[in-house]
């Protein structure tokens, strides 16, 4: 599509949006079914139950709009989706794949934190507040996701993974017990989510 205003921007960020929240339904089934830590298994399926939240608001705002927003496919999921599958296939052990599948987790969390953060600021900009509320409810929520994802690495699946492979982990900064290059889980990892949703799509 064409882009020759703010509102042709709204619309093409709403629509890899959705096409993305689209294809974290068919993903975060197999992540879930793949992890081995129960509480990640957990945060997995509930994700997926909010990821479903998000393509309702997505949709209502699309009914606000008088627009529509399937027919587009988000190349930048879907690459971060087949990462993931990849991870699955490869042979690992089970903790440190779950340390893993953290790290392909928060970059789809991370994308989303820039989608939605652009996507608000916009909103907000063309003077469609209520979209812009709805907005920044799934922004904060996919936030709150990245950092329960670090919360666990650091608490156990890292610590679980250095075990694995013998190694000693170190101690994190707050008393976690997360090895920093175990996966996106680290203190620096939930560090930067929070500063991508501040960038891309600018504080209230």
């Amino acid at each position: 599509m064409k882009l020759s205003s703010l509102y042709d921007l709204l619309l093409h960020e709403l629509k890899d949006l959705y096409s993305a929240e689209k294809q974290l339904t068919k993903a975060l089934p197999k992540l879930a079914k793949a992890a081995t830590n129960e509480q990640l298994r957990g945060a997995f399926e509930e994700h997926l139950e909010e990821t479903e939240g998000h393509l309702q608001r997505l949709e209502e705002i699309a009914e606000q709009l008088e627009a529509r927003l399937d027919g587009h496919t988000c190349k930048a999921m879907q690459g971060l989706v087949e990462e993931g599958q990849d991870l699955l296939e490869e042979d690992a052990e089970p903790a440190v794949r779950d340390a893993a599948l953290i790290g392909a987790a928060q970059r789809v969390e991370h994308y989303e934190i820039a989608g939605y953060g652009t996507a608000r600021t916009l909103a907000s900009l063309l003077g469609h507040e209520e979209i812009a509320e709805l907005l920044d409810t799934t922004l904060e929520e996919e936030k709150a996701t990245d950092e329960k994802l670090t919360a666990l690495a650091e608490a156990a699946v890292n610590a679980e993974a250095a075990e694995a492979d013998g190694t000693e982990p170190m101690p994190a900064e707050g008393g976690g017990s997360g090895r920093k290059s175990s996966s996106g889980g680290a203190k620096k990892s939930g560090g930067a989510a929070k500063k991508s949703g501040g960038k891309s799509g600018g504080r209230k």
